[in-house]
C-alpha cells in the first residue's frame, strides 16, 4: 500500500461528486472519456432513493400512489417542456442570421466622472471590435473614436461631431449596422440615431447578448438570455407605441377588451417574465438538491473567475488534466457553468467549477439575469480569481471583477480567502508578480502550477475544516479500510513485526468524529 493511494470506494465517491455537478468523473476511462456536463439543474434528475421495503420495479416517487400519480407526473411533464420550449423560441430581437458588417463608434468622453482613469478611448474600441469579432460572419468595417461631454444626451455627440460622424457612416460601402460602444442607449435615441443613420444602431447590452444567444448551450442558459430581453422588449414596446397615433388611429382598445394596445403588450411581457422566473425557480431547488448531494460527500469546490477570456478554462485543463476540454481564444467563450474534477497535492479530490467571465460596462440587468447560475459561486469553499497579466488593461479587469463578486453579496469569508493568478506570464519575461499573495502562473506552459495546487490546498484545509492526521492501527482490525472509505490516505507505512502501520490521512471533521467515536483507542497525531 504505497503512498497516496486512493481506494476504489473513494474514488466512486469523488465520481458521484462530480456528477451531481454534472462534472466529469475523478479519472477519465481510458476509451472516450466523459466530456464536462454543464452545472446545470435542468437535466433529468436520478430517481430518489428508496424507502426500506419499497422493493424493485419502477422508481419510487414518494406519492401514495404509483400509477395514476405516475401518469399526471408524466403529463405534467410534458406540459412542463412544452411551455419550457415555447419560451425558448427564436428570439424577436435576435440580428438576422445573415452577414452584418458593422461601423464600431465609441463615444470618447473627455472629462467627467464617466471618464475612466484605468483605460484609454483606443483600449475601449479595441474590446468593443474583439466582442464584433466573437459573432460569426459579423465583420468590422470601420471603428470610429468621436469626442463627447455626455454620451447620456439624445444624440450622444455634439451638433459638429454628430454631422462628421453621419457623413462617415455614410461613405462606409455597404454597412448593415453600427455598434454604439455604449452600455445602454434610451428607445429615443435609438430611433433617431437609426433615422438619421438608415442602418440598425447596437448598444454593448445588445451586443453582448446576442453573444450570450449564439452560446448558450443548456435550457438554463437559454432561460437567462430569454430573461435579459425582457427589458428591451420593454424599450422595443415603447418606441413602437409611440410611433402609433392611439388618440387618432381608430379605437384604443383591443376588440373591445377595454385595453389598450400597450397595456394588452405589458401584460403579455410580465406573464412571460414570471413564466421564465418560475422555470429559472425549479431549475434552481434542482441544483440545490445536487449541492446536498454534493455535501454529503465532503468534496471542496473551487470557483474559478476572471474576466473573460482570461485563461480559467486553459488553467482548469491544466489542473484537472482533462484532455476533453477545448480551451477558445475568444470573449464569453463558457456561458454555462461546468464541473472538474482533479485533485491537490495531498491526492485530494476537488471539483473545480468553470463560471462565466466578466465585463467592463455590463448591464446590470445582463447580471441580474444569470444570478441563478452565479449562485453556485456562493456555496464554494474558495474561489480562484485568474487574471490575464498581459492585457494593457489588466488592472481595470480587476476592479470589474471584484466589484461584481462583491455586488453577488458573497460571504465575507469567500472574499478574504481568495486566490489571485497572474496567468500568461509566459509572454512577459521575467515576470514578478507586485500584489502580495498573487501567484504567477502559465496555463498553457504549466509554469507555477505546483505552487498553485498546494496554495488551493492550504486555503481548502482552511475553509472546510479537513484535518491532517497520522494514526498507528492494528492492521488486523477493522480502521485501515474504514480510511480509506471514509477519508483521503496519503501515506501507510507498515510495521510487520507486531502487524501495525502508521497512516497518514486528510479526513473532514464529520469523519473524524465518527472515527475517534467508532475506535476511541487510536492513537492519534496532529501533522
Amino acid at each position: 500500500m504505497g503512498p497516496g493511494r486512493l481506494s476504489w470506494s473513494l474514488l466512486l465517491r469523488c465520481r458521484r461528486a462530480a456528477a451531481a455537478l454534472g462534472a466529469p468523473r475523478c479519472r477519465p476511462l481510458p476509451a472516450r472519456p466523459l466530456p464536462a456536463r454543464p452545472l446545470s439543474a435542468a437535466a433529468p434528475l436520478r430517481a430518489p432513493l428508496r424507502p426500506p421495503g419499497t422493493g424493485g420495479g419502477a422508481p419510487w416517487n414518494g406519492a401514495a400512489g404509483a400509477g395514476g400519480d405516475e401518469e399526471e407526473e408524466e403529463e405534467e411533464g410534458e406540459e412542463d417542456e412544452a411551455a419550457l420550449e415555447e419560451l425558448l423560441a427564436p428570439s424577436p430581437l435576435a440580428p438576422g442570421p445573415g452577414a452584418q458588417r458593422v461601423a464600431v463608434v465609441h463615444p470618447a468622453v473627455k472629462w467627467g466622472p464617466q471618464k475612466s482613469p484605468l483605460t484609454t478611448a483606443e483600449l475601449q474600441i479595441a474590446e468593443a471590435v474583439a466582442l464584433v469579432d466573437t459573432l460569426q460572419n459579423w465583420t468590422v468595417l470601420d471603428k470610429i473614436i468621436i469626442p463627447t461631454k455626455n454620451p447620456n444626451k439624445k444624440f450622444v455627440f455634439g451638433k459638429g461631431n454628430f454631422q462628421v460622424l453621419t457623413e462617415k457612416i455614410k461613405k462606409l460601402p455597404h454597412v448593415t449596422a453600427v455598434f454604439l460602444n455604449v452600455e445602454r442607449i434610451s428607445s429615443l435615441t435609438k430611433k433617431e440615431l437609426e433615422g438619421a443613420w438608415g442602418v440598425p444602431v447596437f448598444d454593448r447590452y445588445t451586443v453582448v447578448l446576442h453573444i450570450f444567444r449564439c452560446n448558450a448551450r443548456t435550457k438554463e442558459a437559454k432561460l437567462q438570455v430569454a430573461l435579459a430581453e425582457i427589458p428591451l422588449l420593454r424599450s422595443n414596446l415603447k418606441n413602437e407605441v409611440s410611433q402609433r397615433d392611439q388618440q387618432r388611429g381608430g379605437s384604443r382598445y383591443i376588440m373591445g377588451s377595454g385595453e389598450t394596445f400597450l397595456e394588452t403588450q405589458n401584460r403579455v411581457l410580465k406573464e412571460r417574465e414570471l413564466k421564465i422566473r418560475n422555470a429559472l425557480e425549479k431549475l434552481r431547488r434542482k441544483r440545490a438538491l445536487l449541492r446536498t448531494q454534493r455535501r454529503k460527500c465532503e468534496f471542496p469546490v473551487v470557483s474559478v473567475m476572471g474576466y473573460t477570456n482570461c485563461g480559467k478554462t486553459t488553467l482548469i485543463k491544466a489542473l484537472t488534466g482533462e484532455a476533453g476540454l477545448q480551451p477558445r481564444d475568444q470573449l464569453f467563450a463558457t456561458l454555462d457553468i461546468t464541473a472538474h474534477a482533479g485533485y491537490l497535492p495531498s491526492h485530494m479530490p476537488v471539483i473545480y467549477v468553470d463560471t462565466i467571465g466578466f465585463l467592463t460596462d455590463l448591464p446590470h440587468n445582463l447580471v441580474e439575469s444569470f444570478s441563478a447560475t452565479l449562485e453556485e459561486v456562493a456555496y464554494s469553499d474558495l474561489i480562484v480569481h485568474v487574471r490575464d497579466i498581459t492585457h494593457p488593461e489588466t488592472i481595470l479587469q480587476k476592479a470589474t471583477v471584484l466589484s461584481v463578486l462583491r455586488n453577488l453579496n458573497l460571504p465575507s469569508h469567500l472574499l478574504d480567502s481568495m486566490v489571485e493568478v497572474h496567468n500568461k506570464v509566459d509572454l512577459t519575461e521575467g515576470y514578478k508578480p507586485t500584489e502580495e499573495n498573487a501567484l504567477a502562473v502559465s496555463a498553457l506552459h504549466g509554469h507555477g502550477l505546483e505552487e498553485l495546487k498546494q496554495e488551493i490546498e492550504k486555503k481548502i484545509l482552511t475553509a472546510t475544516g479537513k484535518k491532517i492526521l497520522t494514526v498507528n492501527i492494528n492492521l488486523e482490525g477493522p480502521q485501515l479500510s474504514w480510511l480509506y472509505k471514509e477519508a483521503t490516505v496519503q501515506e501507510v507505512e507498515v510495521t510487520p513485526e507486531d502487524g501495525t502501520a502508521r497512516v497518514k490521512v486528510i479526513i473532514g471533521s464529520s469523519a473524524f468524529g465518527r472515527y475517534k467515536n467508532l475506535f476511541p483507542n487510536s492513537e492519534i497525531f496532529m501533522s
